[in-house]
């Protein structure tokens, strides 16, 4: 994807085009500037072209241009970005097109495999796609990303084939154009790809006919993703690659249908009870999705699916058997029959070499585990959870020769098996590749855990949730890679050892016994971050202050790119830090929203010097939060914090509490968080906010003289705050934080300048209490020296808008 700037650079290339880079804007240019950058992108080319034509035009010209440009883009942009893409081969082109029509933001594996059925040689191709410019990969090389005016470009090619009928077009996606086809019956064999959906309408039901499909012989792509009715079709056309239909409402898929060409059946949530009577050949499948299809009660004749890698048939309540063929499918690697709880049996044997992960769990009427037939070696993945019907499924785990190769191993939940679990448990110590293993209520009493575990030196998560013992053993601290530990409903655990200093998340929630937990410097010495939830144990947070707690860490992450997040009971908020905010009445600068979804939302200005201020290190923040009248535990806390920098808007960090509790928190709890400035800025300050060699770029003073803004959030069914209370954290706050105490420390600056500097010049703002603790920052600024005019017209600009919302 073309070379694209940061919002700070993009307003100054623009400048130089829109304004000659030698004069200030009005303030009515700089949020129309706004407008123009955000629809650019970041893109340099469409910069330039966009600041060369507004340059000279007054403000109503501006207006019109950008909304112009809503509706129909600038021709000279997409002249000179279409060059690239005239310069590809004809199966180029369609790999471009097919991306900006429907897989822009797609997973790549799935992408590559879908074209490849198309024969577009895709490897090549999207390696030609990348080297122009004109796609690019994901950091973690995991999805495809098109910039929009590229995507926007390849569908007004599409467009432009045959303006005035799109039945006549290879490709649709536009709701009017499909809308009009399906009613008015206008379809022809020019049509390749359909993605309908309706994003305006999103309960609005479409009715499709019998013959809807019936004229579109070379259909190679359909993908449903909007709810639809329609009892039958007359017909699908064989070349169909992907048919991507989610909440299907067909019971059969129409008898003429031969899926020769098929390379993804993804069918998640339909009313098919089969999919075809008599076998069909699958040759060319590598997935079939038909999770949570509730109707299924029979899977095809697998014989001819020699190259089906991924089968997921979760949630398919009513499947009693699967197809005996499913045993010897060699290139199977996903197996996901979770929650299958009709399901007997399974082909007696199995030999699927190249199965990676296979899920059972869920299965509770599945009595028998299938014998291995030959090696299973790269299995990873075995989610046996709820099998408990299951029996001498450790004895065919050791035919199998798992031993060196098993990555992730999830629980065996014991229930009614008469098995004892000891000799299970011995079975995974061997297991030296072992990534995961989750041991959620098994009945673990005091000594059934071995004491030497150091074996699983490779385990990386490790839950022993709701079990019976009293301590762990000391050989847990030898887990070098241990990163997840889950205590939960521990109810008789008094202690815990000494952990890994690779621990990155200790979950001790209901553990009412537990009394003392290792020193927190050595819990949480990680490379990026620490989390540590301990609600409803009250005996803990009697022995341990919350305060002590937050400044240890503190002390540990001095210099370092990390966050952490402590919840633990607590009704008060620590002295030390600087304003504190109540639940309602806040001013707009220090803003509290909600809505019925139950989201708390707290927004902060933080103060303009901070971007040239290289002594402070982090924001660190308490809540109080309260259960809210809810059953806490049968939803989840969701929480993220963004920072808003001149427009761009950064996604500091999220965190997703999705594990539920037990029981419903009793108090009130304390939830602690502290982001370190690279969390909240993970680029160098100085890339987006350089002073730049010329003094009259307006773009680097505006930015400069314009608060970013911290904003928290609170998303769950039941979580309510009560109270918030924020302070910035400096270098000498860790010098200073030599003896854990509890009494206030000499303060920060703080957030309440810019409140009081507010209050002062607009008048009364809400009810807002808070601690007064420092004069005003803007003080201090004007000591430097006088500002020029025209920024204090930008700062007047800023606030006039915070007024108009209120």
């Amino acid at each position: 994807m073309p070379t694209t700037l940061t919002i700070g650079y993009a307003l100054q290339l623009f400048n130089l085009k829109a304004f000659h880079g030698d004069t200030v804007p009005e303030v009515d240019f700089i949020e129309l500037s706004y407008h123009v950058v955000n629809y650019a992108g970041g893109l340099p080319l469409a910069l330039e072209i966009l600041g060369s034509f507004l340059c000279g035009r007054d403000a109503t010209q501006w207006r019109s241009a950008i909304e112009r440009l809503k509706r129909d883009s600038n021709k000279e942009i997409f002249d000179t970005l279409r060059i690239s893409f005239d310069g590809l081969e004809e199966r180029e082109k369609n790999i471009f097109l097919d991306i900006a029509c429907f897989f822009n933001g797609e997973k790549k594996d799935f992408v590559m495999k879908v074209l490849d059925g198309c024969e577009f040689f895709p490897d090549i191709g999207i390696d030609v796609l990348i080297k122009k410019s004109l796609i690019k990969v994901d950091k973690h090389k995991k999805y495809l990303r098109m910039h929009n005016l590229l995507q926007e470009m390849g569908r007004k090619i599409v467009i432009e084939k045959c303006i005035d009928e799109p039945g006549k077009r290879c490709r649709l996606w536009e709701e009017t154009d499909i809308h009009h086809i399906l009613t008015k019956n206008t379809a022809t064999e020019m049509i390749e790809g359909m993605l309908i959906d309706n994003k305006r309408e999103l309960s609005k039901m479409l009715n499709l006919s019998a013959d809807a499909f019936s004229k579109m012989k070379k259909l190679r792509l359909l993908k449903v993703l909007c709810l639809s009715d329609c009892d039958y079709l007359n017909f699908l056309s064989n070349e169909l690659r992907l048919l991507d239909w989610k909440g299907c409402p067909l019971r059969l898929l129409p008898s003429s249908f031969q899926p020769d060409n098929l390379v993804a059946l993804l069918l998640p949530y339909s009313h098919v009870k089969q999919l075809w009577k008599g076998n069909r050949p699958l040759y060319k499948l590598k997935m079939m999705n038909l999770e949570g299809s509730q109707n299924l009660i029979k899977t095809p004749d697998f014989t001819t699916a020699s190259n089906l890698e991924v089968l997921i048939l979760e949630g398919c309540t009513k499947l009693v058997d699967v197809h005996p063929s499913i045993g010897v499918l060699k290139s199977l690697k996903l197996l996901n029959l979770r929650d299958c709880k009709s399901l007997r049996t399974l082909p007696t044997k199995i030999g699927m070499q190249s199965l990676e992960t296979l899920i059972l769990s869920g299965c509770s009427s599945l009595v028998r585990f299938p014998e291995i037939n030959g090696k299973m070696e790269r299995l990873k993945t075995l989610d046996l959870s709820g099998c408990y019907r299951v029996e001498n499924f450790s004895e065919n785990l050791q035919q199998a020769k798992l031993r060196s190769n098993l990555s992730s191993l999830f629980k065996v939940f014991q229930g009614r098996r008469t098995t004892p679990v000891a000799p299970v448990l011995r079975l995974f110590s061997g297991l030296t590749s072992l990534r995961e293993l989750k041991l959620r209520d098994c009945n673990l009493c005091e000594g059934d855990i071995p004491r030497d575990i150091s074996g699983l030196s490779s385990l990386i998560h490790f839950d022993l949730s709701g079990n019976s013992f009293i301590s762990i053993p000391a050989s847990l601290n030898r887990l070098s890679k241990l990163e997840f530990l889950r205590l939960s409903n521990c109810m008789k655990l008094k202690s815990l050892p000494e952990l890994p200093k690779s621990i990155e998340m200790v979950s001790i929630d209901d553990c009412g016994s537990l009394e003392v937990v290792a020193s927190p410097s050595e819990v949480c010495n990680l490379l990026d971050s620490a989390f540590i939830r301990a609600i409803n144990c009250f005996k803990l947070a009697e022995n341990m202050n919350a305060l002590i707690l937050l400044k240890k860490l503190l002390k540990a992450f001095a210099n370092s790119r990390k966050r952490f997040d402590i919840i633990m009971p607590g009704s008060e908020i620590p002295e030390w830090f600087d304003i504190i905010m109540p639940g309602s009445g806040i001013s707009e600068l220090f803003s509290q929203q909600k809505s019925d979804s139950s989201i708390d939302t707290i927004k902060i200005l933080l103060p303009i010097y901070l971007r040239k201020d290289s002594e402070w290190i982090g924001v660190a923040c308490c809540c109080i939060f309260v259960n809210n009248g809810a059953l806490w535990y049968d939803g989840a806390i969701h929480y993220g914090v963004s920072v808003n920098c001149g427009g761009q808007v950064i996604e500091g960090t999220h965190l997703h509490m999705d594990e539920g509790l037990r029981r419903p928190i009793m108090k009130d709890h304390l939830f602690l968080c502290y982001w370190s400035r690279d969390k909240l800025y993970p680029f160098p300050l100085e890339d987006n906010y350089s002073d730049g060699e010329t003094d009259n770029l307006w773009t680097t003073n505006y930015l400069d003289h314009i608060c970013d803004e911290l904003e928290v959030s609170f998303k769950g069914s039941s979580v309510k705050v009560k109270k918030c209370a924020f302070r910035i954290v400096y270098k000498k706050d860790l010098e200073e934080i030599k003896e854990l105490h509890c009494n206030t420390t000499q303060s920060s600056p703080n957030f309440e300048h810019i409140h009081q500097h507010s209050a002062h010049n607009h008048g009364s703002v809400g009810n807002t209490s808070y601690t007064k603790r420092k004069r005003n920052i803007y003080e201090e600024v004007e000591e430097e020296g006088p500002q020029p005019k025209w920024m204090q017209k930008i700062f007047n600009f800023m606030m006039g808008q915070l007024e108009k919302k209120q």
